[in-house]
C-alpha cells in the first residue's frame, strides 16, 4: 500500500491534533503536531523573559534559535508522542492559557517559522506522515495528497477548549477562552508570514456539530480514498 502525506490545517481548537493523532495511529503513519513546536518555542521565550505582557524581545529570541532543540518522543505510558524542549518533556506546560495567549505572536516571527518549517519538511521526506497546523497544506507540504481545512464557530471551539482546561485544573472563565480564540484567529489569519488560509485544493471540513468519532470516520475515509487511488 502506498504512503501519502496528509495535511490538516485550520483554526485553533478545531480538534486537528485529536483527529490527526488517531489517524496516524490507524494508518501506521508518523504524527507531527506543529502547533506543539510553536508552543514550545513560546514557552522558551516566556521562560527567558523574551516575551512579556506588552512586548517581546525578538532579536534575543532569534539569536537563541540555534540553541533550541525540539524533538518528539513516545510516552510509553500513554502511547502518545510528546514534545521535548532541550531534552525536557514540556507537553503539559505548553497547553496552558499563558502559552496560548502568546503563541500566535511568536509564530508570526519569520525566523521562527523558517526554522520550524525546515524541520517539518525534513520529517516528511519519506511520506507516511500526518501533520497538523496552520500552513501545512500551503507552505510545508503544498504537494500533499490529502489536505483538509478544519473549521468550526468560535463559540464551539471556545467551549471545547474551556472544557479541556477545566479538566486540567486551570482556573479560567469561558469568556477568557473565547477572547483568546478570537484573538488567535485574527492574528493567525492576518500575519504577513504564512497566514492561515485554506489551500485551493483543500477540503473544507466544518465540525461544529460533529462528535469526535464522526469527525474521525469522515477524514479516515478521505485518507483511505487517497491511499487506494
Amino acid at each position: 500500500m502506498k504512503k501519502v502525506t496528509i495535511a490538516l490545517d485550520g483554526f485553533s481548537s478545531t480538534g486537528k491534533s485529536t483527529v490527526a493523532k488517531r489517524l496516524a495511529r490507524e494508518l501506521g503513519y508518523v504524527y507531527v503536531d506543529t502547533g506543539a513546536m510553536y508552543r514550545a518555542v513560546t514557552l522558551y521565550a516566556l521562560r527567558k523573559g523574551y516575551i512579556g505582557e506588552t512586548e517581546k524581545n525578538v532579536k534575543a529570541l532569534i539569536d537563541d534559535l540555534p540553541q533550541l532543540k525540539l524533538s518528539f518522543q513516545v510516552n510509553f505510558d500513554s502511547n502518545q508522542s510528546e514534545i521535548h524542549l532541550n531534552g525536557e518533556n514540556v507537553e503539559g506546560e505548553i497547553r496552558n492559557l499563558r502559552v496560548s495567549n502568546k503563541v500566535s505572536k511568536i509564530a508570526a516571527i519569520q525566523e521562527v517559522r523558517q526554522k520550524l518549517v525546515e524541520q517539518q519538511q525534513k520529517m516528511g521526506l519519506e511520506k507516511g506522515i500526518v501533520m497538523d497546523g496552520r500552513d501545512i497544506g500551503t507552505v510545508v507540504f503544498p504537494e500533499a495528497e490529502l489536505k483538509v481545512f478544519m473549521t468550526a464557530s468560535p463559540e464551539h471551539r471556545a467551549q471545547r477548549r474551556y472544557k479541556e482546561l477545566l479538566e486540567r485544573g486551570e482556573d479560567i472563565t469561558y469568556e477568557a477562552v473565547l477572547k483568546n480564540v478570537q484573538e488567535r484567529d485574527y492574528i493567525d489569519s492576518n500575519r504577513e508570514i504564512s497566514p492561515l488560509r485554506k489551500a485551493e485544493d483543500a477540503i473544507e471540513f466544518d465540525n461544529s456539530n460533529l462528535s469526535l468519532e464522526e469527525q474521525f470516520q469522515a477524514i479516515y475515509k478521505l485518507a483511505l480514498e487517497k491511499i487506494e487511488a
